[in-house]
């Protein structure tokens, strides 16, 4: 199949009662103040994009920015005020009750912050829910639910109670059940926010790992930074229900669209997002022996590249020399672009 998996053309989303006809008299130039004066909270504010087979969209932002809501929308658990949703080529807005029902039980995964466990059913128990809610015999549904608990890492674990659980053990079953009907499309709203810091990393290597594994599309709700650059592919910053930049994470580092944006990205250390492409001359003069990688993320090569007394080169996935990096450019990345504190 070609063409994107989502696309979303001037989507809004506002809250009220005289929501709909506001909108058709404002032409689509959403002001929220105004809107808010007459009644009205705009929580999606003429959204538009489209996101690929495999691609992982992060969408986040502050608590308030319309980052749940956009999600809501595209799996239209609410529905949109105006604009168009497109799901695989079909027109979302148009489904009647019955196809969205089938659209979702096959096509879409969701997982919320909140774990939604059952209590009264084991691990097996709940991962196998959804499947057998398909219609799918329980042997079956068992047989599929125990691949998703060795998926996860639960091994050892399908035949214990959420209360038995940890909190990242829960959440690994929240995300076994929602992967166990296989859907294309794979919808987490901040899954990793209730759990603590180590967990949280835990979790989202594990997840980097299933996407690695099984390239679904994806779009993940954050409002965390370090986790938005850890795992996109790309990253749409929403404030007030508009989408203020939209880019790969590089991209949004090193060129914020808007001042909201840069103030975002301020504090991000830049060794951690950067590769070597994006810092790289194209010149290929003066090379000593040492090369790397242009998809080498710039922290876990700066320490070589800083001992060297010449340029050094940069090779593609065929081993060609494309460009080369300075030293003095790693230090100017690393320490050039931050606020001077002192």
């Amino acid at each position: 199949m070609s063409g994107p998996v989502i696309k979303c053309e001037n989507v809004y989303k506002i809250f009220g009662a005289n929501a709909e006809k506001m909108l058709k008299d404002s032409n689509g130039n959403v002001d929220a103040k105004t809107f808010q004066e007459n009644g009205c909270i705009v929580g999606v504010n003429n959204a538009s994009f489209e996101v690929a087979k495999g691609e992982m969209l992060v969408v986040m932002g502050l608590s308030g920015s319309g980052k749940s809501t956009l999600l809501r929308c595209i799996s239209r658990l609410t529905d949109a005020t105006g604009g168009k949703i497109f799901i695989e080529g079909q027109d979302l807005l148009q489904l009647n009750n019955k196809d969205l029902i089938d659209l979702r039980r096959n096509k879409m995964g969701m997982v919320f912050q909140s774990f939604a466990l059952l209590p009264h059913k084991t691990v097996v128990e709940n991962i196998a829910f959804p499947l057998q809610i398909k219609g799918v015999k329980t042997k079956d549904s068992i047989s599929k639910a125990m691949d998703m608990v060795k998926l996860v890492g639960l091994d050892g674990r399908e035949n214990y109670f959420p209360r038995e659980l940890s909190g990242g053990q829960q959440q690994r079953v929240g995300i076994a059940r929602s992967l166990a009907v296989e859907p294309d499309i794979w919808f987490l709203d901040e899954p990793f926010s209730a759990l603590d810091p180590l967990i949280r990393k835990e979790m989202q290597d594990e997840f980097l790992r299933l996407q690695e594994k099984l390239q679904k599309t994806i779009m993940f709700i954050t409002h965390d930074f370090d986790e938005a650059l850890k795992l996109a592919d790309r990253i749409a910053i929403m404030k007030d229900g508009i989408i203020e930049q939209l880019d790969t994470p590089a991209n949004i580092v090193l060129n914020p669209a808007t001042e909201y944006v840069r103030k975002f990205t301020e504090e991000v250390p830049r060794e951690k997002v950067l590769l070597i492409e994006d810092i790289m001359d194209k010149t290929k003069d003066n090379l000593g022996d040492l090369k790397v990688s242009k998809d080498e993320i710039i922290e876990n090569v700066a320490e070589k590249i800083l001992t060297q007394e010449k340029s050094v080169a940069v090779i593609d996935n065929d081993n060609n020399i494309i460009g080369s990096i300075d030293p003095a450019k790693i230090i100017n990345t690393v320490f050039g672009g931050r606020k001077n504190n002192i």
